[in-house]
């Protein structure tokens, strides 16, 4: 993030260390809404709009399904530029994550 952060800055980029002032917060992400079952995490900045889903899903016996749904629209093609530049290491990383939690 410090790396995503420090290139993303002349581009106008939020970064990733500031945190909304009296916000629910998760890692870098504010906390759009939750209910039981789910939670949506997002930023809105000039480039692109990000919101992130993640999804229990309770099944037979004592397992859960999670599910991440990201979604992102693009304003302009910096946004596009970001999202091309990024996607590859999003495409390694959730899997990674849903992996270790589904470990833990």
């Amino acid at each position: 993030m410090l790396m995503r952060d420090f290139l993303m800055r002349p581009f106008g980029l939020k970064s990733g260390m500031h945190e909304p002032d009296n916000a629910d917060v998760i890692g870098i992400f504010p906390v759009i809404a939750r209910d039981n079952t789910s939670i949506t995490l997002g930023l809105n900045d000039r480039h692109l709009d990000f919101r992130l889903v993640i999804e229990l899903e309770p099944t037979s016996g004592e397992q859960t399904h999670i599910h991440a749904i990201t979604i992102v629209k693009r304003h302009n093609i910096f946004g596009r530029l970001y999202l091309a530049t990024i996607t590859p290491f999003h495409n390694r990383i959730v899997p990674a994550m849903l992996n270790s939690a589904y470990a833990a």
